[in-house]
């Protein structure tokens, strides 16, 4: 494990989640959130950590983000329950906090590091070399392999997982290795390697935090029906270019990330800011080439979803949770599924997820400053249904009826979007029985409903 030298502050709790002792920063962040000393944890996150820890009395390690008035925090934290239930000690390491602009700027990175640590079925930190500190996984076809690394700490990463087209020796650098596919001994599933930086991405300093997030399923062709073959330009995007392309594209933000922090000497500040310039260039091209990769999944005649039960109003719950700092900086209010609604359904939880947050999402980017986005959830018969309302511009009879085309975008431009989001959310719908409307009047707002199969 990582030396306690490694970290920055220190805290306890007692036996009602309050945090009675913390070094600073903690400390300084649980006042300025309003939070009192000693008094209830403040930070959602960081609460949720420690009252699992506490009562499963297990120790848990992973990267939290938190916020107040001014500044985003991400930090990895470590909490070990104290013995008969009395509280926790909290240990925290690589702590970063970054200035809330009103653009918004980090919002494309905070919620793609939100959702993959959603989905990720084992975590773990790294150091600066990549190599593993610390490991939490609680899947069974993971078991083994984690086991291996909590055996083997100190080695890199690579060691443990084979991946897909590239030998670990020499380590690689990590932008290369960020969306990798890997192979997990004792596992029949496909897997996806996520890097998530902690403090700066350079050698030597920082360090990292690595998810691992189970791939698209193998398909399987629908009973008694010959599937149509996908089209060409979908196989090439694919199992082609999709290869093909990001790892250039990755060693072009890798090379400009270099550049920026000017770790080869000096550098006049408009050539550095020419290479953050490229490399949020490039973080686009990338999110493109995701949206495209999304495009032929759901367009492929063998796709089809994995359903099981959720509970919809949980997700709906974890959609405005993952989103809450980009709404807040806007000014916007989410109005979000109280713990205590449940509404049962059946769909794939994660694809469930992907559509919510491309609701919301748009809501958001769309939606005036100081209004309110509302998430209701609804049961109708053998229906669940769930309602994302915003207080936007609305749309005309003439716009609903191309709202759902491919690459449609409303005029808009400059916004980064891809007019991908919607057309692959209505396919995702009904891929899992379902479907993806709306209701709308120009200058009224827009009422997005999904409708799954309800779950009796």
């Amino acid at each position: 494990m990582n030396s306690p030298a490694s970290f920055t502050a220190r805290a306890r709790t007692d036996a009602r989640d309050w945090l009675v002792e913390a070094d600073e920063p903690l400390a300084g962040l649980q006042l300025r959130a309003g939070g009192d000393m000693p008094g209830l944890i403040v930070s959602p996150a960081l609460l949720e950590l420690v009252r699992k820890a506490r009562t499963y009395g297990l120790r848990l390690a992973r990267a939290i983000e938190a916020h107040d008035d001014a500044e985003r925090i991400r930090a990895w934290v470590e909490v070990t329950p104290l013995a008969g239930g009395d509280g926790c000690t909290i240990a925290l390491a690589d702590w970063q906090a970054e200035a809330l602009s009103e653009g918004g700027g980090a919002d494309t990175g905070a919620w793609r590091a939100a959702i993959v640590a959603q989905l990720a079925e084992l975590s773990a930190r790294l150091g600066p070399d990549q190599q593993v500190l610390a490991v939490e996984s609680h899947t069974p076809d993971l078991t083994e392999l984690a086991g291996a690394m909590r055996d083997g700490l100190g080695r890199g990463w690579t060691d443990f997982v084979g991946v897909e087209g590239q030998s670990p020796h020499p380590p690689l650098h990590w932008r290369l290795l960020d969306g990798a596919r890997v192979a997990v001994a004792g596992s029949q599933r496909a897997w996806r390697a996520h890097l998530m930086p902690l403090g700066a991405p350079t050698p030597g300093s920082g360090g990292f935090e690595l998810h691992l997030v189970a791939d698209e399923p193998p398909a399987v062709p629908a009973p008694e029906s010959v599937p149509a073959p996908p089209s060409p330009a979908s196989v090439a995007i694919g199992r082609e270019i999709a290869p093909v392309l990001r790892q250039p594209i990755a060693r072009i933000i890798a090379n400009a990330e270099t550049i920026r922090s000017q770790l080869a000497g000096p550098l006049a500040g408009e050539y550095s800011d020419y290479a953050a310039d490229i490399a949020s260039a490039g973080e686009h091209l990338l999110a493109l080439l995701d949206d495209l990769i999304a495009l032929e999944a759901v367009e492929d005649a063998h796709f089809a979803p994995t359903p099981a039960a959720i509970d919809l109003a949980e997700v709906a719950r974890q959609a405005a949770g993952i989103l809450g700092v980009r709404a807040r900086e806007r000014g916007i209010a989410i109005e979000a599924p109280t713990p205590e609604e449940t509404v049962p359904a059946i769909g794939e939880f994660r694809r469930v997820l992907q559509v919510l947050l491309n609701l919301l999402g748009n809501a958001i980017r769309y939606s005036p400053e100081g209004s309110q986005v509302s998430v209701r959830i609804i049961q109708e018969g053998a229906r669940a249904r769930v309602v994302v309302a915003d207080q936007g511009e609305g749309f005309s009879d003439e716009q609903r009826a191309r709202l759902f085309e491919k690459f449609e975008r409303l005029g808009r431009s400059g916004d980064g979007g891809t007019g991908l989001g919607l057309f692959i959310s209505r396919r995702l719908a009904r891929a899992m029985g379902g479907d993806l409307t709306v209701e709308s009047t120009p200058g009224q707002g827009a009422r997005f409903i999904l409708d799954l199969p309800g779950n009796p």
